[in-house]
């Protein structure tokens, strides 16, 4: 199933990275309420932590009661990203920085039907990405160091979600930006504030002892503060 996002809405991601893997069956089941899972898939190279490859992807998509939305940080995109849209997955994310070929690259998992996103570190400026933007279905903007949950949200980045949603306002685009990191109540109003409407959270989702009262909040803080 290809993701598709309105930037007139906001999506909720929980995060399985913050999950029970022991039960994840029962933990898919606990945000049944959100638009999609997002599943973080690291290889111990382009981050130091390593997580699940395409045959899990797999058996998560099919036991999921919502779309999977692959985050790939690891290395070789090109080559590694199709297959995990033939894993099943309804978005596959990849890192500029991990890419020789982005715009190839998102054209190929579109051609699969498949939602194409591409994300940025902390570090990596998004200026030479807004010529080619609509290229992409999805911008995600990392609002922690990629590699591991739990992690402070970093304002610094609001800044960098501000002129990318004018770039694509101006351009009059339909290209969301999905924010992943330390992303919970205190943080969401401004990042939809900056012009995200993708959100990504972990700890917030799962610590809560109601998964989906915490999605729900979630998404009206999000609606809420909404730059649109």
């Amino acid at each position: 199933m290809n993701a598709s996002y309105s930037t007139d809405a906001q999506f909720i991601h929980p995060s399985i990275l913050n999950a029970d893997f022991m039960r994840i069956g029962e933990e898919l089941d606990r945000i049944g309420t959100a638009d999609s899972v997002h599943v973080d898939v690291m290889d111990n190279h382009f981050v130091p932590n390593l997580t699940f490859g395409p045959s899990m992807v797999e058996q998560i998509v099919e036991r999921s009661p919502i779309p999977v939305d692959a985050h790939l940080m690891i290395a070789d995109a090109d080559r590694q990203a199709p297959v995990f849209a033939e894993a099943g997955a309804s978005s596959v994310t990849f890192h500029a920085e991990a890419a020789a070929a982005p715009v190839r690259l998102a054209r190929e998992l579109r051609r699969k039907n498949t939602a194409a996103g591409i994300a940025l570190r902390p570090a990596t400026a998004v200026e030479p990405l807004l010529d080619v933007i609509g290229e992409f279905d999805m911008l995600l903007i990392m609002t922690v160091e990629p590699g591991f949950g739990g992690q402070s949200f970093l304002e610094s980045m609001l800044a960098k979600v501000r002129r990318a949603r004018a770039a694509i306002s101006e351009a009059n685009l339909q290209v969301s930006i999905q924010v992943d990191g330390g992303v919970s109540r205190e943080t969401i109003e401004r990042a939809a504030e900056a012009g995200a409407n993708v959100f990504v959270a972990g700890s917030a989702i799962y610590r809560a002892q109601d998964a989906a009262a915490e999605i729900s909040a979630l998404r009206e803080l999000a609606a809420a503060h909404s730059a649109h």
